[in-house]
């Protein structure tokens, strides 16, 4: 996992207000595109992007102010990562399509997992189920 880890935080180190903006503007589209990813061996996936779709907009529209700038930049990441068709297994291979991007989500979720369970308890969510230890 620290590879993944060291992945994550490069990507997100690129991410700037101009890529944020861009972001938002598209997450509308790609939020609805997340409900229909079908990955049966990542069941959690959809639920932790919706997540980090909501916790990247309240924070960027001030509505939730104590996301330290590291954690939403890497949501972001994880965002662009899982929207992307190609990247480093391409989500068209059969059972493995969502492998990388399930394990950025994760990455992003574990390394700054205190500040996203902040969020989760402000907003009444169960931090257990979006990190899927229930």
């Amino acid at each position: 996992m620290p590879e993944i880890v060291d992945f994550v935080n490069r990507g997100a180190g690129q991410i700037t207000p101009q890529v944020v903006d861009t972001v938002l503007r598209k997450l509308p589209l790609w939020k609805a595109e997340f409900t229909q990813i079908q990955a049966p061996q990542y069941p959690h996936l959809v639920s932790q992007l919706e997540f980090l779709a909501d916790v990247v907009e309240d924070t960027a529209e001030g509505a939730y102010k104590e996301l330290p700038y590291t954690a939403f930049a890497a949501a972001v990441f994880a965002l662009i990562y899982a929207h992307r068709k190609v990247d480093l297994i391409p989500d068209t291979v059969s059972n493995l399509g969502r492998a990388d991007d399930s394990s950025v989500v994760r990455a992003v979720l574990i390394q700054h997992e205190k500040a996203f369970a902040r969020y989760a308890a402000r907003q009444g969510l169960d931090w257990a189920r979006i990190t899927s230890k229930a």
